[in-house]
């Protein structure tokens, strides 16, 4: 075997392997009588892992445009997930829970993550509460926001969570300072191979900051987006659309992305943080966006996942400065989202007819 693509104490749903063979005969014969959808999307990611290509092939979410697949490059993969194993310092023979699908860079990140660090790692349905069922407990598992939030009477079950995919609401983080387990939120895309900076958001940890994991360094263009630095896991600087106050090369706050940011009146304004605020007000689901206004240039309005009165959620608006409160509210019945549970805000704008 080989130690830095697979840890010879790597046990796959409790079962062990001698040598790399063994562990490709055993995905090779899930794929031809194996029943568990989840088992095998995980052992098709193993067999791509531990082919000859120098790549895996992975899929962005498409929640700000059309998916698209990209290569990554296995030696930054590995990278990747050997900073992750350093940072929450989880060694050989950790246990962990995949309960993401393995089409998308969360999953796939798991799987190598156990692989590269000697993990034993069981895989369940990536359903809305996947810890309910499990009878174990695990060192670490990986969710995004949707699943933390069906499963907080579970989360016991598992010592350290990563959330990706997905801003964690204030409610959520609120509701979470009585949780044992640490929970950390992380920030990265599927071009820097998951993600390349988290902040702690329980615990005597928690804070807003986001810190860079080893290797990373961290700037800001013209616009304040983030540029990264990480020779590790991309050749080339990697630019974002990502707005932050930057606190250091390797410290940030997020505020949004740029081509969501709203100008109103010459007042900017960044829905992400706006819907921090309201997330504890609103307990459907909601984003902010903005139409043409003639006098603001810009206005403030709220879409809501709702077929019920509008009239309560208007009075949580109350709190917000007046440049920040919506000017309009729009419903529907029901959003789009994509298959790892985020909301298409532009497929829903154009729903709407919105400009």
């Amino acid at each position: 075997m080989t130690l830095n693509f697979l840890h010879p104490q790597f046990k796959f749903c409790g079962k062990t392997f001698s040598s790399k063979n063994e562990l490709i005969a055993y995905c090779e014969d899930l794929a031809v009588s194996g029943t568990s959808t989840e088992k095998l999307e995980a052992s098709g990611f193993i067999l791509e892992w531990l082919n000859d290509s120098s790549h895996i092939t992975a899929h962005t979410s498409g929640s700000t445009g059309r998916p698209k697949q990209i290569l990554l490059n296995k030696e930054n993969v590995r990278n990747s997930a050997q900073a992750t194993i350093e940072i929450f310092e989880l060694n050989p023979g950790s246990t962990a829970l995949l309960c993401m699908s393995t089409q998308y860079i969360g999953g796939k990140m798991m799987m190598a993550r156990a692989m590269v660090g000697g993990w034993s790692i069981d895989v369940v349905t990536p359903s809305k509460n996947p810890l309910e069922a499990v009878h174990n407990s695990y060192d670490f598992t990986a969710m995004v926001p949707y699943q933390l939030f069906h499963s907080i009477d579970h989360l016991d079950k598992a010592k350290k969570i990563i959330i990706g995919g997905g801003i964690v609401s204030t409610e959520l983080e609120n509701r979470l300072q009585k949780c044992e387990s640490t929970v950390f939120a992380t920030y990265g895309m599927t071009e820097t191979i998951s993600h390349i900076a988290v902040r702690a958001i329980n615990g005597s940890g928690r804070s807003e900051i986001y810190q860079a994991l080893p290797g990373v360094r961290l700037r800001q263009d013209k616009d304040d987006c983030l540029i990264i630095t990480a020779p590790k896991i991309s050749d080339v600087p990697i630019e974002t659309n990502d707005v932050v106050r930057l606190i250091s090369d390797r410290e940030f706050i997020y505020l949004g992305r740029l081509d969501n940011v709203i100008n109103s009146g010459g007042v900017k304004i960044y829905p992400e943080s706006l819907e921090r605020k309201l997330s504890n007000k609103i307990d459907v689901p909601f984003f902010i966006a903005s139409e043409k206004d003639p006098a603001l240039g810009e206005r403030v309005i709220l879409i809501v996942e709702s077929t019920e009165s509008t009239s309560s959620i208007e009075e949580s608006f109350n709190a917000l400065h007046p440049f920040e409160r919506p000017k309009k509210i729009y419903s529907l019945p029901t959003f789009i989202y994509t298959e790892t549970g985020k909301i298409k805000r532009h497929a829903i704008l154009e729903q709407l007819d919105i400009k």
